[in-house]
């Protein structure tokens, strides 16, 4: 190697020394990441107790969210873009549940939770028969693996 390339070597390889060094060391995990402010706000608390709130109207920070109208096929835009979101394919494990997070700002837990009811909307099963018939196979076969 020459004395150039050593000297190139030198410069783009940062000085063990510097403010980082020593900052982590081997084995140790670094901290969580915080939740999106979406979901790590306080429930508004000066809305009225009602326990009639639907799953729809609930935002994902807890509080009552204002419930968009209904189209003419009765279902609303969070649950038309639930559904378009589902008919997608994923190739990666983990590459699903950031999809949900980025797209929903909600967290993977609350956004199975909202298709599953969903999924027992007849309103549903008009927009989309095929994917709401398939999704529903695929959660009855796993509850029939879990019984066994």
């Amino acid at each position: 190697m020459s004395a150039d390339a050593s000297q190139r070597a030198a410069v783009d390889r940062p000085d063990p020394s510097g403010p980082t060094a020593g900052t982590r060391q081997a084995g140790a995990v670094p901290p969580p990441r915080t939740a999106p402010p979406v979901e790590s706000t306080p429930p508004d608390r000066s809305a009225p107790a009602d326990d009639s709130t639907s799953l729809d109207d609930v935002a994902p920070s807890g509080g009552t969210a204002s419930a968009p109208a209904p189209s003419g096929d009765g279902l609303t835009e969070r649950e038309r873009r639930i559904l378009a979101f589902e008919a997608q394919w994923w190739k990666h494990a983990g590459a699903k549940e950031q999809a949900i997070r980025d797209t929903f700002g909600l967290s993977a837990t609350r956004y199975y939770q909202l298709l599953n009811a969903l999924l027992d909307q007849p309103a549903a099963l008009a927009a989309e028969p095929v994917l709401i018939g398939r999704l529903r196979r695929l959660r009855s076969s796993r509850a029939r693996n879990r019984r066994r």
